[in-house]
């Protein structure tokens, strides 16, 4: 089939099921469940008002249970098991997988990842939040810093690998040090530091979208209390630090936690830049590593990343809720 008709196939039955739900799921609950009858016309009413609501929330319930919380118990059950998946070990892969030198390098590194690339990527959008607003081409300059978080993290690491090629004649780094007489280095097998040019590439794509939401915060500040300020001989710097930020602390929050949980779930980067070598290994990466030689272990990791990414999850939501109040 062409995937173009395919493509139109879906969207009509998608769009059509939708309706079509809807539809009977309110002739059945009006018609046959409770009807309107003279005799217990208003009681009736109240009952169908009760349950419409869990009507229109069915599918959505239904598609979170089956594509969420059966694969996160079905995990953690798979996670108790051996390879084979015969053989009940209980939290041996847990004990396993807590005991080897891999585990703690890949936790360590992404907890490295989530205190560098939040901060950073958060402190670089609300800073080109501030300085496009107060430029005439500014949405320019918008457009330019977000037009990365348009590729994908594959195609952003296949760019900087041309950035940090230990070539001269291709990458920036080593182009400078061959201007300075200086010999060529691989960064990305420098250790330790190497994470942090890894790190680069997540907050270069991650920038635009802190710029957007921040940059929407800042023009939601009230223009009287900037005023207040000016009027009582606020530099710029106060301004920004004592009447802005404290404004959008919120959003701020909001922003930082989002690209936590990115963070904590980034793989396609480390992958494709170094493969997990050089001991720049994370949590997904690590995963990776043991999906296809060692299933059961593979998903305790999986469940270990779960539990690290929900708090923060929780958090998101909930500071989110109370920004819209």
């Amino acid at each position: 089939m062409s995937p173009v008709l395919q493509g139109i196939l879906t969207i009509l039955i998608g769009v059509g099921g939708c309706i079509a739900y809807f539809y009977g799921s309110n002739l059945i609950l009006d018609k046959l469940i409770f009807p309107a009858r003279n005799d217990d016309h208003g009681r009736n009413i109240n009952r169908a008002t009760m349950v419409r609501p869990w009507l229109f929330l069915f599918p959505a319930l239904f598609a979170l249970s089956l594509y969420l919380i059966y694969p996160v118990i079905g995990s953690f059950i798979r996670s108790l098991y051996n390879r084979s998946g015969d053989t009940f070990i209980g939290l041996g892969n847990y004990v396993q997988m807590f005991s080897e030198d891999g585990f703690r390098t890949a936790f360590l590194n992404n907890v490295l990842w989530a205190l560098v690339v939040p901060a950073a990527a958060t402190f670089f959008g609300l800073l080109v939040a501030q300085l496009t607003d107060r430029l005439r081409w500014g949405n320019i300059a918008k457009s330019l810093i977000f037009m990365p978080m348009a590729i994908s993290f594959v195609g952003a690491s296949l760019i900087w690998k041309f950035v940090y090629a230990n070539d001269p004649d291709i990458g920036i780094i080593n182009a400078v040090r061959d201007y300075f007489g200086m010999a060529p280095i691989d960064v990305l097998q420098i250790p330790f530091w190497n994470n942090f040019f890894l790190m680069v590439i997540l907050v270069w794509i991650q920038t635009g979208f802190a710029m957007v939401i921040l940059s929407a915060a800042l023009r939601g500040i009230p223009e009287e209390t900037v005023e207040a300020a000016i009027i009582d001989g606020a530099n710029p710097f106060q301004i920004f630090f004592k009447i802005k930020v404290p404004q959008i602390k919120g959003t701020i929050v909001v922003v930082w936690t989002t690209i936590t949980i990115l963070v904590l779930k980034v793989f396609d980067i480390v992958y494709a830049m170094t493969g997990g070598n050089f001991a720049t290994e994370i949590l997904p990466s690590y995963m990776m590593d043991f999906m296809f030689r060692d299933d059961g272990r593979a998903t305790a990791v999986a469940f270990v990343i779960m539990l690290i990414v929900l708090p923060v999850m929780i958090w998101n939501i909930r500071q989110a809720r109370s920004e819209m109040r």
